[in-house]
């Protein structure tokens, strides 16, 4: 494999902060918002942004963490015994805003396996989406409302976010599969 960075840890707090604006300019406010981050690093980034909404507009959203492993269309192909992360949803979604976080919307199969597992839970008045990176290639109609940044791939390339709270270090770095056609590891 050989692989670049996209994106540095300053550049991504600053993505982050940008979109915590966006998504209240959105809302005309934070009343009735909620930040629901998908397992595994969409969660330390809802609250990454829930924290820099804290920080500029002195109010505490409320985040959970939603695990959609049993939702996924692919997930016979993913492992025999897949590995389940959790759902926490310690607040009620009927009647809110619910922004879903995650770190790369790729065909947008994820997105889709996340609404349904939301809707499992209750009826939010919104969904909308944030995401760190866009990588195009959408198989489905879903595009993010708030996006970090927008990175053109070719299918044989891999994008791989890398967060402090789950790998150490704050860094995005694209690589590309030499000689052999690459699997998705975001969708």
């Amino acid at each position: 494999m050989t692989g670049r960075q996209i994106m540095t840890a300053d550049e991504i707090r600053r993505a982050t902060i940008r979109i915590s604006h966006e998504i209240v300019e959105k809302q005309a406010g934070t009343a009735g918002l909620a930040l629901v981050g998908i397992q595994r690093r969409g969660v330390p980034l809802a609250h990454r942004i829930a924290e820099a909404i804290a920080e500029h507009e002195g109010v505490t959203l409320p985040v959970g963490a939603l695990d959609i492993t049993f939702y996924r269309d692919d997930l016979s192909l993913v492992a025999q015994q897949p590995l389940v992360k959790g759902t926490d949803l310690p607040f009620d979604l009927n009647g809110a805003t619910v922004v879903l976080v995650d770190d790369v919307l790729y065909t947008g199969r994820t997105i889709r396996a996340a609404m349904d597992a939301l809707v499992d839970f209750g009826r939010p008045q919104a969904i909308r989406l944030a995401v760190l990176i866009d990588r195009g290639h959408r198989e489905l109609p879903i595009r993010a409302d708030h996006v970090g940044k927008n990175v053109p791939t070719s299918r044989e390339e891999i994008v791989r976010v890398h967060l402090a709270e789950t790998d150490g270090d704050d860094s995005v770095d694209i690589e590309r599969v030499v000689g052999a056609v690459a699997e998705p590891v975001a969708r």
